[in-house]
Formats: structure tokens, sequence, C-alpha cells
């Protein structure tokens, strides 16, 4: 189905181009929320009609968005999870996630924006991108860590996915007998009588 376009789709073109698309993201997700017109004679000069109004709505949200931009742009966010010695989460960090913790700051997100193609599931420092409107696309730094101390010495540049930087122990060094008690008999009842 061809449509034109009224505003900017990224990976699909520009406000006015009349594009080829398939039916389905035309009926579904393009005409829908008013993001195309189907591309026939009325529709031609309805869009050449409405283009100035279109291009200054267009322009008024991207301003807008710059605005946001430049508050939100290179900020870094500290998510605290539960996560196993080798750094792996028990959870993950998700697009609704990230939506929640730019709420908890005061921003109005929604996770259509949140470009996050798999959820994090290590700890670590994460860059995630958000596009706040077609044409303007920031990065915001996700440090995932088990607390907050954690996250300070990961923003420092440590890597914290090992024991010896966990709990500050050098696990070449470790024996045996470090973790058992060689004389030890074994007989727990006998310690409680």
């Amino acid at each position: 189905m061809e449509v034109i376009l009224l505003e900017r789709i990224s990976k699909l073109g520009q406000m006015g181009e009349v594009v080829k698309v398939r039916d389905g993201f035309a009926r579904n997700y393009l005409l829908p929320l008013g993001k195309a017109l189907r591309a026939n004679a009325a529709n031609k000069t309805r869009f050449e009609a409405e283009r100035a109004t279109l291009e200054a709505r267009n322009l008024e949200r991207k301003s807008e968005a710059q605005k946001v931009a430049d508050v939100l742009g290179g900020k870094s966010f500290i998510v605290v999870r539960s996560a196993g010695e080798t750094g792996q989460l028990y959870g993950s960090v998700a697009a609704r996630d990230v939506v929640e913790i730019l709420a908890a700051e005061g921003f109005n997100i929604g996770r259509s924006q949140v470009h996050l193609n798999t959820p994090i599931k290590a700890i670590g420092l994460h860059d995630v991108t958000i596009g706040l409107h077609a044409e303007v696309e920031i990065t915001v730094e996700l440090n995932v860590a088990r607390s907050a101390e954690e996250a300070e010495r990961q923003s420092k540049g440590e890597t914290l996915t090992s024991a010896d930087a966990i709990y500050g122990i050098d696990e070449d060094a470790l024996r045996p007998e470090d973790f058992f008690d060689p004389e030890a008999d074994g007989n727990a009842e006998d310690d409680d009588a």
C-alpha cells in the first residue's frame, strides 16, 4: 500500500514522501496513529493544503524534544538490582524499568521511546538510546549494580564480576583449608549438648 507520510519516520522516510509499505503496517500502525494517509488524489491535495501547519507542528515538537534532550542527554542513572557473584542479574532491566527510573527523576518518557533491543541482564554500565522525536535521539547511561556503593565503584571504572572485586579476596590464593576446619569431627550433635 502506498501512503503519504505526515511526519518523519525513521527508516521509512521524510514528511510528505509517498512510500510503499506493507498493508498491515499501514492499517495497524501508520493510519490509526495519524502518521500517514493513503496515497490517493484527494489525500494528496489535502496534504498539500495542510503542509504548512504540519511542518509548524513538527518543528514545535522537535524544539520541545530538543529542550528535554539538552537536560537529559548524557546523564547517568543508578539501578540497584539483585545479582549473582558473576554479575548476572536475577531479573532484568527492561524498557518499562527505564521509563520508571526516568519518571522518578521527573522525565515523562514513553516506553516506545526507549530503544532497548534486549533487556539488560548483567551488572555494569549500559548505554540506552531514547528517541524523543524522529530527529532527536539521546543516550543515557544506566549504572546497574547490587548496591549504591558498588554503583559508585563501577562509575570509577572498577569491574565487579569476581569475588576479588566484590569481597576483596584473591580467588587464586584460596585453599580448601580456608573453607573447612580439618580438626572438626563432623558431629554437629556433640556441639549442641
